[in-house]
This record gives structure tokens, sequence and C-alpha cells, in this order.
């Protein structure tokens, strides 16, 4: 009977949870220590990044389309591919007379200004220096070494991912007001999950948190709601392998392998007025099941879903965020 039961647990992931409502769950701010979360994110702060910022979803650039703009620290950055799906990126002004190249075309590969005509194909002009970029498949990276100051490294860290083949990827993207370190601290409290977003997760427990640089990752269990009582348990682990990224990844239960990547990017620089940081979430499914070849199959009509769940929550955190940064910049931070 046990045996029979145990299959049937793992044929069908969905449980009836009886837990106890939202009010009466165990308060988690013991836990949730103000000087536990700040070491994790100064640790976080102090791992190398080779000067690698996200700059949005690998599609989100198409050869039939024209280039896109955006900025970070306070450079103004285009982007667009050429012919062969190469990617480009560089500085977003015209050397001519400083023309938005976000606004150009790309003709055969060719980012055309709309000004004048000059033709930059991606490498140095006139004084124009491209900047490198990455496209890791999921996401597109770009290196700015007068933003990131630090030693530049050739490639940026990619967290290890379920293989693209087996797996449904979304990307979702957001700006808030406020800092890439308090984007991270948000994602280095997972204790917030049940209380702040209860309409997602549901019998939230940290079963360890990180004490030293050795061992720095949060081991949860927590439950996705799915609808009414209906839910899916899981454990996850959150690693933060840079200062602008944190990956929360299953390590058992229904996906396992799965991740969601939230990564920080500062469109501000020095001057800017008040800061604001764009959120680059990338989630990248994958199931055992044999049925999760349909929902490969229906991948894009699954991404709105998935863009819209993160979306929800994301109005949630990047509220979070945006109060501990507003707290930061008076000195009324908590702690």
């Amino acid at each position: 009977m046990d045996g029979r039961a145990d299959r049937r647990r793992r044929r069908v992931p969905l449980r009836l949870r009886r837990g106890p409502g939202w009010a009466a769950q165990p308060p988690t701010w013991r836990e949730a220590r103000p000087a536990l979360i700040a070491d994790a994110l100064q640790r976080a702060s102090a791992r190398p990044f080779g000067n690698w910022f996200v700059v949005g979803a690998s599609r989100d650039i198409r050869v039939d389309g024209g280039p896109v703009g955006t900025k970070v620290g306070g450079v103004e950055v285009v982007l667009w591919r050429s012919g062969d799906g190469e990617p480009h990126a560089g500085p977003g002004a015209c050397p001519h007379l400083g023309a938005p190249l976000r606004d150009s075309r790309v003709v055969c590969g060719t980012l055309v200004c709309h000004w004048h005509g000059l033709a930059l194909d991606g490498g140095p002009f006139a004084g124009w220096e491209p900047f490198p970029v990455h496209d890791d498949g999921v996401l597109l990276w770009v290196r700015l070494d007068e933003v990131g100051g630090e030693e530049p490294s050739p490639r940026p860290v990619v967290p290890v991912r379920p293989d693209p083949a087996t797996a449904v990827e979304s990307v979702f993207t957001a700006v808030g007001r406020c800092e890439p370190q308090d984007v991270v601290a948000n994602r280095l409290d997972p204790w917030h999950g049940s209380w702040f977003h209860p309409y997602s997760f549901v019998d939230l427990r940290v079963l360890e948190a990180p004490r030293d640089i050795d061992g720095d990752a949060f081991l949860v269990e927590v439950s996705f709601r799915v609808a009414g009582r209906l839910v899916v348990p899981v454990r996850a682990e959150f690693t933060a392998p840079g200062p602008h990224t944190v990956v929360m990844r299953i390590t058992e239960g229904e996906g396992a392998a799965s991740v969601v990547e939230t990564h920080a990017t500062p469109l501000t620089g020095r001057g800017d007025g008040g800061p604001r940081t764009a959120v680059t979430e990338a989630v990248v499914a994958t199931s055992d099941r044999r049925g999760f070849a349909l929902a490969r199959a229906a991948a894009p009509a699954l991404r709105p879903l998935m863009r819209r769940t993160a979306g929800r929550l994301w109005r949630d955190d990047l509220a979070y965020a945006e109060r501990r940064w507003s707290l930061r910049a008076t000195g009324r931070f908590p702690g």
C-alpha cells in the first residue's frame, strides 16, 4: 500500500493542502535576521563578474528586427543582429552627430543611421568602439568595463541550466527605482515568500541558511500554489554567483533542475538623479514527465502566462526593493 501511494505521488505532483491560513502560519521574522541577509549580500557583492551585464532576452533581438536601445550605468547602448544572427552592441550615439542609433534601421545586418546614412557593421569606426556582447541562448549580455570597473573577463558567468532542447524558457523584465543590491537582497530573503506572496507560495521553510563563503546557499522547502488548496511541493536552493545575480534551482520535486535566474542591471549612473534598475528574470523549466513534450510544443502560448506570473510577483518584490532603497537613502534602514 505504501509503495502504491509513493508511486501515485510521483505520478501526480499535485497535493491537497490542509495547512493553516495566512495569519496562522508561523512567523519568520526571527529567522530573517538582517545581519544574515546583509552578510550574504556582502559576499555576493564581492564576487567577480567581469563587467558583464544582462541587457535582455536573446529572442528580443531578431535578425529581421530593428535595433534595440537601453542604458547600463548611464551609458547608452544599442544592440542588433547581423544577417547570420551574430549579436552586436556599442554606444547608442552615432559617431557623426550623435543621433540615437536605437531609432535607426538594420539593413542587411548593418546598422544605418537614420539622420545621414552612416553605416556601422559592428566593427570600430570613427571613434565608435563596439562593446563585447555574449548570447547564451536565453539572455544577452554586454560588457561595459567603465561601468563595472573590474578586471574584464572574456565571458560572463552564466548559471548552469537545463538542456534547452528539453526545457521551456521565458524572460520577464521590469524596472524599479532602486539599486541592484536591493533586488539581490530581496532574493536573499526567502523568508518573505509565504507572507508577501500567499497567492503563489505556501508552507515555506528555510532548511539551511548560509554561514560562510564555502556554503553560501539557502535551502528551502516550499509549495507552489496552483489553484485553491492545490499545491506542488518542491525543495529549492538559492545562490548568488555574482553581485547582480541570484539563482533559484529546484533540487527535489516536480521540475527538478529547473532554474529561475534574477539579474539586476543598473540603468542609471552617477549624476542621473535617483537610481533605476532593470530586473531580468529568466525561467528555464524542465521535467522528466512524458507530457512535458506537449508543454515544449506549446511554449509560444505558455510564455505570456509565465511572464504574467513573474509580473505579479515582481510588482510586489519591486515594492520591497524600492522601499529598501528609500530607507537606505534616508538613513532609516532597520538593523
